[in-house]
């Protein structure tokens, strides 16, 4: 079973390694590098707790993938967390570490959060780290451990199938400072000025392994690892595909928060397969839609697949926070306790689904013709226009057709038809959103004013449809409860204040379309 840490950590290295001791191993008084560390405030003492041996081989995919999105997986022995590792950056100097128990082989729940990025490439052993850690805990003066300071001595070495060369090697040391759990960030801040007066400095590469692949590349080749900087965009064409690239990314960064059941992440992804969908509708004199009308029904498919995830998590919130909202003489019968039951079996139905669907060949497929595409992307004329001119069009052509949408569902009548259109026109406004907020390196203020407004008719709008659908659970809910000998009473309750909340946007929604379809805006966009 796979345990989740935080790290929270900084990295420093030291001009030259110490002489002395056998390759790998810490030199003999290896800890008095280490300058005065109760001259930090807080500090009271430093515990040494000894040396451990470690012995680390990462793996990656031929070409670096997970190195090139700055993750590492590694099979390590020796000390206390040996096993198998996966991080995740979260910021600077903060990881996810993900810990599966030592085996021969990666464990699977390991293999599926990598999934998204490495697909059918074969994952090889690439370096191989020996380190000698000499260990010192960082303490106040209640004995709580503040933070924990490693020396390492490390040895690198590059292993034959992850070079296509002889190995290769490389030798440094450095300090790791680890915030305790909770611990004060200020503390790491403190502790670096102490380092700095004392002439260490923080490390050029963000990881061991970082640094062991530069050092240890062969010399005809240049390191690979980091991802090359895309161009700055010039054309329309640069830009669409750069927003394109973006959302793929989020793509691929998602699949693995999913996995790991981080809160919003299904909502992510699903709103990157949305916007990549929208872009290649929207942008069809930029890019062939030949060639994206395939790759957007698969978006299509996974976004539908999704919804079921992302409809109950929105759900449940929702009824939660209304059954909460109301005293308690108004809870007739076991409603938290029937409410808890109800989300309890939609998630556990919907976390399966999505869990399959990101296991499936057709998703991985997907992700291979939505990099491939971006790979060698089939432009148009159009991609070579300027931005000032192309993108402005595209967007207002989106625009008129919400416009079309929301002046027809503003004629009809209260009921089942105006509620289909009513969603119609919201799925037009996210489109229309979406147009813009790929325009705004582009265009700025005008087209990011333009995707507020946008934004705000889309709120209106959702707000009704998950109405709409509360409506529907409130009555199966009530059902269940009649069945079950128990009061009705409460669901009913709710299902009217859906109902009047739902009328409520239905009125609102003209002022809020008028504040839109501001004419000085359209003309603001369109000189550009």
């Amino acid at each position: 079973m796979a345990d989740t840490k935080r790290e929270i950590e900084r990295k420093y290295e030291l001009p030259v390694r110490p002489a002395g001791g056998d390759e790998g191993s810490l030199p003999a008084g290896g800890r008095a590098l280490l300058p005065d560390l109760t001259k930090v405030r807080a500090v009271s003492a430093v515990t040494a707790r000894g040396v451990t041996e470690l012995d680390a081989v990462y793996h990656d995919t031929s070409d670096l993938r997970l190195t090139a999105d700055s993750l590492t997986l590694r099979r390590r022995t020796g000390g206390a967390d040996e096993g198998w590792h996966l991080k995740f950056p979260v910021g600077d100097g903060v990881r996810d570490e993900i810990q599966a128990p030592l085996s021969d082989t990666l464990p699977d729940e390991l293999a599926a959060l990598v999934r998204s990025r490495v697909r059918g490439t074969r994952l090889i052993p690439v370096v191989r780290l020996r380190t000698s850690r000499a260990t010192s805990l960082l303490v106040d003066k209640a004995g709580r451990t503040l933070a924990e300071v490693a020396l390492d001595t490390v040895h690198a070495e590059r292993l034959p199938a992850g070079s296509g060369a002889g190995a290769r090697t490389a030798d440094w040391t450095e300090i790791e400072v680890e915030l305790a759990d909770d611990g004060d960030p200020a503390l790491l801040d403190a502790v670096e000025k102490v380092l700095r007066k004392a002439g260490v400095r923080p490390a050029s590469a963000a990881s061991k392994l970082a640094r062991a692949l530069a050092e240890t590349a062969p010399p005809t080749t240049s390191h690979k690892a980091a991802k090359t900087p895309e161009r700055a965009p010039v054309t329309a064409g640069d830009h669409v595909l750069a927003y394109l690239r973006e959302q793929a990314g989020a793509i691929v960064s998602y699949d693995a928060a999913v996995r790991r059941d981080l809160p919003d992440s299904v909502h992510q992804l699903r709103v990157a397969t949305r916007r990549m969908r929208s872009a290649f509708r929207t942008y069809k004199k930029v890019l062939d839609r030949d060639a994206s009308r395939p790759i957007g029904a698969e978006l299509q498919w996974l976004a539908g697949e999704l919804g079921v995830d992302r409809d109950q998590e929105v759900l449940a919130e929702r009824l939660t926070e209304r059954v909460g909202a109301h005293d308690t003489t108004l809870l007739l019968g076991p409603v938290h306790a029937r409410l808890r039951i109800w989300d309890a079996e939609g998630r556990t139905d919907a976390r399966a689904g999505t869990l399959a669907v990101l296991d499936s060949a057709r998703y991985l497929r997907l992700l291979d013709s939505m990099e491939a595409l971006l790979a060698d992307p089939p432009l148009l004329d159009g991609a070579g226009r300027k931005p000032a001119k192309a993108l402005p069009r595209a967007i207002v052509k989106d625009y008129e057709r919400l416009a079309g949408r929301v002046e027809h569902a503003l004629t009809l009548a209260p009921g089942e038809e105006r509620d289909l259109a009513l969603h119609d026109a919201r799925k037009a406004a996210k489109r229309a959103r979406y147009a813009a907020d790929a325009a705004v390196p582009a265009l700025g203020k005008p087209a990011k004013r333009f995707s507020k407004r946008m934004k705000a008719v889309q709120s209106v709008l959702g707000d009704h449809q998950d109405s709409v659908v509360a409506r529907d659970a409130l009555r199966d809910l009530a059902i269940k409860a009649h069945a079950a000998g128990e009061s009705a009473f409460t669901w009913g309750l709710l299902y009217g204040e859906e109902e009047a909340r739902a009328a409520d946007r239905e009125r609102e929604l003209p002022r809020v379309w008028r504040k839109s379809a501001d004419p000085k805006l359209r003309a603001a966009l369109g000189r550009l």
